[in-house]
Formats: structure tokens, sequence, C-alpha cells
């Protein structure tokens, strides 16, 4: 048998502690007011806790909603890039048939000067 501040304790029974009296006394309002104060913060704690996961999911769908909207935008902007290149090459083409048209007019109209000054 053990003994815990001079009173003996049967086997199987905890011994008192300290700060308690021997009889199962109820809560001193002091005690309550401690507990139920601990109980207020761990549930604020809780809803934090709560508030922060949903944080972050949040912040990692939009993190992939992120990365979807870049992925697509760069597939546009390939897209767009391949049809200005299209364009520039009808560009380049549509100029060289304005130039040979040109130089083909300038040649007609050199005949044509010949043609006149041969029939006066």
């Amino acid at each position: 048998m053990s003994k815990s501040h001079g009173e003996p304790v049967e086997p199987g029974q905890e011994p008192p502690s300290p700060d308690r009296s021997a009889s199962a006394s109820p809560l001193t309002l002091t005690e309550e007011k401690t507990m139920q104060g601990t109980g207020r913060l761990l549930d604020r704690k809780s809803e934090m806790v709560l508030d922060l996961e949903e944080k972050v999911q949040r912040s990692k769908r939009d993190r992939r909603n992120s990365l979807h909207r870049t992925m697509l935008l760069e597939s546009q902007m390939k897209t767009v890039r391949g049809e200005l290149v299209d364009t520039l090459d009808q560009l380049q083409e549509l100029r060289n048939v304005l130039r040979r048209s040109q130089q083909n007019a300038e040649e007609r109209k050199v005949a044509m000067e010949k043609l006149a000054a041969g029939l006066r």
C-alpha cells in the first residue's frame, strides 16, 4: 500500500490529487470558468484550423485553375502564332505578285511608248 498525503490508498483506487480533497467535490467557480474559457479557446482554434484548411483547398483549386488557364492561353498563343506566320507568308506572296504586276505594267508601258513613237 502506498500513501499519498498521509492517506491510505485502496488497491485499484487512484490517489487523490494534491489540489483536490479526498471527497469528490464539484468544481469551484474558478475551475468552471477556466474550463469554459479553455473550451471556447479550443473551439476558436478548431474553427481557425478549419478555416485555414478551407483556404488551403481553395488555394490549391485556384492554382489548378490558373495552370489550366495558362495552358489554354499558351495553346491559343501557338495557334495565333501559326496563323500569323501563315498570314505573313500570304502577304509576302501577295507583295511578290504585286511587284511582278507592276513590272509587267512598266514593261507594257515602255512597249506602248515604243509603238506610239514608231507610229509617228
